[in-house]
């Protein structure tokens, strides 16, 4: 384990040049062309309003230091110094104002893109990436690019009062206007070589930061297993091994970042030395007045601490582009669910073939090979297997979060890859293992399924699942809060909500993960009501857990690795005296009614 341990890159990152992250920053720009405009024009008058006043100043000078000095005209030189100060303030607001507006929607686009590209991403991105990763990127990546826009600004307009100083430096004295020039091609140099040490160990940063905001992800998330088996310590741990690799990995940064400034600063420095040499003798020969000496001096001060700045802020450039570059990844990050066509799934019977499907989740890990099932419309077909035979491969395969490598998926006899995913997951209702709520009550959670159906028709659902008791057990009924990810309520509760969403639907095809999680006897039935309310009118997958809903499949297969065994009835099953009958046994038998009698009797 090295230094940078963790800090790799993810799979979907990419570099991008600075002229295509250039390219990429001016689309975003392009909507506040005329806002950009105004801002342009007010960084020129700024430009003016921020060099002038040295002219002035030595106007003022020379006549104060004339034998007959003009009060009128040195307190209209002053006048006019105070005059252009408070108008350079004015543009400066102005300047604020119309980029505060920029950049917020610029931020407002960039973070609802990045955004939409996760949400829009196959489920098979979620599962092999963290997901405090990808909040890090939508949330600080952004705000660091937005960092980076107003430091542009800034520096534009720094640049065009130092064009303005340089013509003034010109007209006064062009030889030490040329010595003081020379100091440019050598920032530029330094700055040039610098760049890509820069943007590398900014990107490190960024990406130690990202391990950081997952593993404080993560450990929020499963804080409830933390305290239950004590390991708060163990998980703290891990959260100062991680920090301690951001806090390193950015003290590397600081200090690689560190360098530039105080040499630039030296070299200006040296300039600065030169030209007060030079100048005194240019005065002392009469070739320029005092005045003009000072304008020098000042103007050079003015000219030279745009370029320091531009270097001293090249930390944040690096990190402005660093996290555009991470940002336009994610947006570019592209899916691995196939689509060749856009067929509309509107009305759907059902009928799913699989023919000859190899699917792996990487090199090395397949778990179907050659697969083949014929599920006929309107069959409840049950799945069992012991732990990674592929049950769960099956059920995602049909909903499209994975891709298969070789052979065909059909669906009404047309391959599944050329449904428009969208239309085809809205004939689709998918129950997971472990059913996710989201923060709100009862009714918003049904309602996440089907927006435009009313208070009144989920009452009336809810109703069909044995006369709606299920609801009376609820505090509030439909208007329960379900607390963050349905904590407020029991598994099987939020299974009954799961199925709601699910009725409210009314999906061609339902596939079941069941939760294995023991319930009491009330909600076992409430469920089982629900679940033959969706099994009368769909083709149904389930992976079964439950005695009850095995007995009650139409059809039971068995898997092994990736290959269907035995399949058949619950009582076909169990006279075969196989796999199932050795599955039933150890994962259902102690579900039935006759287990528990038995049990009943040798306890007594």
């Amino acid at each position: 384990m090295g230094f940078y341990h963790g800090l790799s890159a993810e799979a979907y990152d990419r570099q991008y040049t600075n002229r295509a992250l250039i390219q990429r920053i001016l689309n975003y720009l392009k909507p506040h062309k005329m806002k950009l405009f105004f801002v342009a024009i007010v960084v020129i008058l700024q430009g003016f309003t921020g060099s002038i006043p040295y002219l002035l100043v030595s106007k003022v000078l020379d006549e104060g230091a004339a034998a007959q000095p003009d009060d009128r005209i040195l307190a209209i030189l002053v006048g006019a110094v105070i005059l252009i100060e408070v108008l350079g303030y004015v543009f400066f607001h102005i300047q604020q104002r119309l980029m505060a507006r920029v950049n917020a929607d610029v931020y407002r686009s960039l973070a609802t893109d990045a955004f939409a590209a996760s949400m829009e991403q196959d489920l098979a991105f979620h599962d092999k990436l963290s997901s405090g990763r990808i909040v890090s990127r939508i949330t600080g990546d952004t705000e660091d690019f937005i960092t980076l826009m107003r430091l542009t600004m800034n520096v534009l307009s720094s640049v065009m009062q130092s064009i303005i100083v340089a013509i003034i430096l010109l007209r006064t004295e062009w030889r030490l206007a040329l010595m003081l020039f020379i100091f440019v091609p050598i920032v530029i140099g330094i700055v040039a070589a610098y760049r890509k040490v820069a943007r590398r160990v900014t990107t490190r940063g960024m990406r130690a930061m990202a391990n950081v905001n997952a593993t404080v992800k993560e450990t929020i998330s499963g804080i409830s297993v933390a305290k239950n088996f004590r390991q708060e310590e163990s998980i703290y741990a891990d959260f100062e091994k991680s920090n301690k690799t951001s806090y390193d990995v950015n003290v590397r940064r600081g200090f690689v970042l560190s360098i530039v400034f105080p040499t630039m600063r030296t070299l200006s420095g040296i300039s600065i030395a030169l030209l007060v040499y030079f100048g005194a003798l240019t005065v002392s020969q009469g070739l320029i007045t005092a005045g003009a000496w000072y304008l020098v001096l000042l103007s050079s001060e003015r000219f030279l601490m745009p370029i320091l700045s531009m270097t001293s802020y090249w930390a944040q450039v690096q990190t402005g582009f660093a996290a555009a570059e991470r940002i336009f990844a994610l947006i570019d990050a592209e899916h691995t669910v196939v689509q060749t066509n856009n067929l509309p799934a509107h009305v759907l019977h059902g009928d799913i073939v699989f023919e000859k499907v190899h699917f792996s989740y990487g090199v090395g890990a397949e778990v179907l090979n050659n697969f083949n099932l014929h599920i006929k419309p309107g069959e409840n077909l049950a799945i069992v297997g012991h732990t990674g035979a592929g049950k769960s491969s099956i059920a995602r395969l049909i909903s499209r979060f994975y891709e298969f490598q070789e052979g065909r998926i059909l669906i009404d006899g047309t391959d599944i890859r050329e449904f428009e995913i969208d239309s085809l997951r809205q004939q689709m209702g998918v129950v997971t293992q472990v059913p996710f709520l989201f923060e709100g009550t009862v009714e918003e959670n049904i309602r996440f399924a089907q927006p435009d159906i009313t208070r009144e028709e989920i009452l009336a659902l809810a109703q069909e699942i044995g006369d709606g008791e299920w609801l009376e057990t609820l505090t509030n009924g439909l208007d329960t809060n379900v607390g963050e990810r349905g904590a407020k309520i029991s598994m099987g509760q939020r299974q009954l909500v799961a199925l709601m969403r699910v009725l409210a639907r009314k999906p061609a095809i339902f596939i079941l993960d069941e939760a294995t999680a023991s319930i009491d006897p009330f909600t076992e039935t409430q469920i089982q009501h629900a679940l033959n309310l969706i099994l009368s009118q769909s083709t149904s997958v389930l992976i079964a857990h439950r005695l009850s809903t095995v007995k009650s499949a139409d059809r039971i297969i068995v898997l092994d690795h990736g290959g269907i065994i035995e399949e058949g009835t619950h009582n076909a099953l169990l006279k075969m005296g196989g796999t199932y009958a050795e599955l039933y046994n150890t994962y259902f038998r102690h579900q039935s009614l006759e287990y528990v009698e038995e049990a009943g009797k040798f306890l007594k």
